[in-house]
C-alpha cells in the first residue's frame, strides 16, 4: 500500500520516512533544522552560506568582457537573494531574459523586489540590511544598473561566511 507526501504529493513507498521526490520528513513531525538547497546553496533555518565576492573585481571584469561578466553577476546575485530569502522567485537565467524580452522594463521592477528581499532576509538572520527597495528602483529608472549590482553584493556579502 502507498501513501502520499503532505508537503508535495508525491506518491511514497510504505515504509519510507522521507519523500523522495522533496525529502520532508514523512513521520507526521516536520524537521525544522532541515537543510534546504536552492541553486547550489545551502539554507536552513539558522543561516545561509555564500561565497564572497569582490565588489571592485566584479567591477572590473564586466569593463574587461564589455558586460558579459556582467550578466554573470546578475544571474548570480539573483540567484542568491533568492537563497536567502528563501522564496522560490525567478531564477536568475529567466530573470535575464526577462529583462531583455521587455527591453530593461523588467530590470526596474527586478531591482525593487531585489530591495526588498534582502531586507526580508536581513531581519531573518539578524543582518544590518536596510531597506533599500526604493534607491535600487530609483538608480534603475535612471540606467544606474551596474550600482545596483554592487549595493546587492555588497548586502550578498553579509551572509557569506
Amino acid at each position: 500500500m502507498s501513501r502520499f507526501c503532505s508537503n508535495c504529493g508525491n506518491e511514497v513507498e510504505e515504509g519510507t520516512n522521507f519523500c523522495t521526490k522533496c525529502g520532508a520528513s514523512l513521520n507526521g513531525n516536520r524537521n525544522d533544522n532541515k537543510t534546504v538547497i536552492i541553486n547550489n546553496y545551502s539554507n536552513n533555518n539558522n543561516s545561509v552560506n555564500l561565497p564572497e565576492r569582490s565588489i571592485a573585481l566584479a567591477i572590473v571584469l564586466s569593463i574587461i568582457t564589455c558586460g558579459i561578466y556582467a550578466i554573470y553577476w546578475f544571474i548570480v546575485i539573483t540567484d542568491e537573494a533568492n537563497a536567502v530569502s528563501d522564496e522560490q522567485g525567478t531564477s536568475g537565467g529567466v530573470a535575464f531574459l526577462l529583462n531583455l524580452v521587455t527591453c530593461g522594463i523588467y530590470g526596474i521592477y527586478w531591482s525593487y523586489r531585489m530591495g526588498q528581499k534582502l531586507y526580508s532576509a536581513g531581519q531573518k538572520y539578524n543582518k544590518p540590511i536596510g531597506d533599500n527597495a526604493v534607491l535600487y528602483l530609483v538608480l534603475s529608472i535612471f540606467g544606474l544598473g551596474i550600482i545596483n549590482y554592487c549595493l546587492i553584493q555588497n548586502d550578498l556579502n553579509r551572509f557569506a561566511k
